[in-house]
C-alpha cells in the first residue's frame, strides 16, 4: 500500500528497468519533514527508482527515532492540501476560486484528493515509463523570409534612392 512502507521499485527483466533518479535539492534547505522528502517518497512509492532513507520524510520523530507512516501518507495524498481547500472554501470563496481554479473546473472536492493521488499512484506502477508527448503544432504557421541578392538589395536601395530624391525635388519646387 502507498505510503505505509519504504518502497523500492526492482528490475523485471534486463530491457527494461525502471526510472533511476536521485534526488539534487539545489540551494533548498534539508530540514526534516521538508516538502521535498515528502515529494521524494510519493515518486518513489510511484514506481521511481531513487534510493533514500525515511529519516527526513514528514512523521518521523528524531527523539523518539520512529517513523510515523499513517502522518507520512496523509500528506503524500494531499490531506493538508484538502484541508486548506475546505478552510478557503468556508473563508474566502472568491481566494479559493483563484488559487484552486484547476480543481474546481475538473470538479475535484478536498475529500476526492485521495482518491485522485491513489489513481496516480495505481497509473504509474502500472507502466514507469513515459508517456508519449502530443506533438505541438502552433496555431500560426511562421516563415522566414529568404534571403535576397546581392543584385535585389542594391536595387531596392537605389529605388529607395530615387524615391527620397523625387520627394525631396517636390519640396523645393
Amino acid at each position: 500500500e502507498v505510503g505505509k512502507n519504504t518502497y523500492y521499485v526492482d528490475e523485471v527483466d534486463e530491457d527494461r528497468r525502471p526510472f533511476r533518479a536521485l534526488l539534487d535539492v539545489g540551494c533548498k534547505t534539508t530540514s526534516t519533514g521538508c516538502r521535498i522528502f515528502g515529494a521524494l517518497k510519493g515518486a518513489a512509492d510511484g514506481g521511481l527508482d531513487i534510493p533514500h532513507s525515511e529519516k527526513r520524510f514528514p512523521g518521523y520523530d528524531r527523539d523518539a527515532k520512529e517513523y510515523d507512516a499513517d502522518m507520512h501518507r496523509e500528506r503524500i495524498f494531499g490531506g493538508h492540501v484538502g484541508e486548506y481547500m475546505e478552510y478557503l472554501e468556508e473563508e474566502d470563496n472568491t481566494k479559493f476560486k483563484e488559487q484552486f481554479a484547476s480543481y474546481v473546473a475538473a470538479e475535484v472536492e478536498p475529500d476526492d484528493l485521495e482518491e485522485l493521488y491513489e489513481g496516480v499512484h495505481e497509473k504509474i506502477r502500472e507502466d514507469p515509463s513515459a508517456a508519449d508527448k502530443e506533438d505541438f503544432s502552433p496555431d500560426k504557421s511562421f516563415k522566414r523570409k529568404a534571403k535576397i541578392s546581392l543584385q535585389e538589395r542594391k536595387a531596392r536601395v537605389q529605388a529607395k534612392k530615387d524615391a527620397k530624391k523625387a520627394e525631396l525635388e517636390e519640396d523645393d519646387e
